[in-house]
């Protein structure tokens, strides 16, 4: 493992190490085998990234040439605000780089890309029982006590 990770853009030739993370990512949270997502999802997900067009956005942490984490992020418009507001959506770090201030370095990065797009809010959630994700949350930003509802349709 080299002494430096890197924080870059993901790119086209990013895909088959970035689908590894991505399906660590998903099976996290209990889409995989039979509840995975659509490949549909992930192919057009992954389209999105590349589409100047879309407001949907992918850096990776990069060590040497292995990518060992992810976060995904998007612009969107607010009602109580003038700019728009940034949604971290996805974050992931490979297992065998935790502990390496890789996420945080992360989402430090989607801070500095809302700064530089003039939005004046990042948000995310996460699973209430996300222990160890909750314990670098609470350090690099604020719970405000929201309850997250969602209705499928």
């Amino acid at each position: 493992m080299t002494s430096v990770i890197n924080i870059r853009p993901v790119t086209s030739d990013d895909f088959p190490q970035w689908r590894l993370l991505w399906d660590g990512y998903n099976a996290f949270y209990g889409r995989a085998g039979d509840t995975a997502l659509p490949e549909a999802i992930t192919l057009a997900t992954w389209d999105r990234f590349h589409n100047q067009a879309e407001p949907v956005h992918a850096l990776v942490a990069v060590d040497g040439s292995l990518i060992v984490g992810l976060v995904h992020y998007l612009f969107h418009r607010s009602t109580t605000r003038l700019n728009e507001v940034c949604y971290l959506q996805d974050l992931f770090t490979r297992p065998s780089h935790r502990g390496l201030r890789i996420a945080q370095n992360l989402i430090e990065a989607v801070y500095a890309a809302a700064r530089e797009a003039g939005s004046s809010r990042v948000y995310w959630q996460t699973q209430a029982s996300n222990a160890s994700g909750r314990a670098l949350y609470d350090k690099v930003a604020h719970h405000a006590g929201f309850i997250v509802y969602a209705h499928e349709l």
